[in-house]
């Protein structure tokens, strides 16, 4: 029998050895930060649903990139609120845009963030759909002609990577032909490759006001009861170009994240998502759980094998590791 000669208690003993013989170590430079921007004027608005996150207008947007900054937190990645919505979201390419002047300024004035940019139209749809609408159903191959406008926009705006997150079968191979036609050949694809109908995404639609006006996305977005058809949708945007895949969300998604893992090799994002977050954060303010268990949460989800974690957390994590 492996005891008494093996006691896996030796390597357990105190902070130092613990410190050594660690598995997964999670840093600033695995997070992105999500930011939501709003159309308007003198914009500081909390979500509700949402504790310490907020929506801000452009002029007053250095609020909070100051602390990104000052945490060190390396990228961050922008939705936009327009003042106008259409049927298709023409806003959303719109070289004037509330995405488009936020690029410009972040790159103008925090050279030092990596800005990435979701692609999608949900927030720039008087439908809240993500796609040019044909009845009830999103047509995916006239919402492809959209996304490539949008993304040459983000382009010339001054984006450093693009993030197509609304599931249109194609969309890689369409957004990487375009920007490339255009001269952007060196702009990465962080593809929404495995994105699933999921409950979790409630508060972020109070965030991005893009709750749809009818129906749901489950025929675009994945139905969580599948893993195969998770790897599958992986591998056709791998074969299409992407630079980065990613699952979304995260927590319920772990068997996701880590099945992908060992079948690319590209870097594996995953998105933590604005339920997981609210959960959690009821639950401190609640008393029920201790903060730790944010660092705890994010451990997770690296040692799932996510390179690259999107989350609301970003600023909660800069603080935590500065008292480890």
């Amino acid at each position: 029998m492996a005891f008494p000669i093996h006691r896996a208690r030796r390597l357990r003993k105190n902070e130092q050895i613990r410190r050594l013989v660690r598995e997964t170590c999670l840093s600033i430079d695995d997070v992105v930060y999500p930011i939501f921007i709003e159309e308007g004027k003198n914009i500081k608005i909390e979500i509700s649903s949402m504790p310490d996150i907020y929506r801000y207008s452009l002029d007053r947007l250095s609020e909070e990139l100051d602390e990104v900054v000052k945490f060190n937190i390396p990228a961050v990645i922008l939705f936009g609120i327009p003042k106008h919505k259409d049927e298709v979201g023409s806003e959303s390419w719109n070289d004037e845009g509330i995405i488009q002047q936020a690029v410009r300024y972040i790159k103008e004035n925090y050279p030092q963030l990596y800005v990435i940019t979701d692609v999608c139209f949900c927030e720039y749809t008087s439908h809240g759909h993500c796609g040019v609408l044909k009845g009830s159903d999103v047509d995916n191959d006239e919402t492809l002609e959209n996304l490539k406008k949008q993304v040459v926009s983000h382009a010339k705006a001054g984006a450093d990577m693009v993030a197509p997150s609304g599931m249109m079968d194609g969309m890689v191979k369409a957004i990487r032909k375009a920007l490339d036609e255009a001269g952007f050949k060196d702009i990465p694809i962080m593809s929404y490759s495995a994105k699933f109908a999921s409950a979790y995404y409630g508060p972020f639609r109070d965030a991005a006001e893009s709750t749809p006006a009818f129906g749901d996305r489950r025929s675009y977005q994945m139905d969580f009861h599948n893993s195969r058809e998770a790897l599958k949708e992986v591998l056709f945007d791998v074969e299409e170009g992407a630079d980065i895949v990613m699952v979304k969300p995260a927590l319920a998604y772990l068997d996701i994240i880590s099945r992908i893992k060992e079948n690319v090799y590209l870097p594996v994002a995953a998105y933590n998502v604005s339920g997981e977050y609210s959960m959690i954060k009821a639950g401190i303010k609640m008393g029920w759980i201790d903060e730790k268990v944010i660092y705890e949460t994010l451990v997770a989800i690296k040692r799932a094998g996510a390179d690259i974690i999107i989350t609301y957390f970003a600023k909660d994590l800069a603080k935590f590791l500065t008292r480890l």
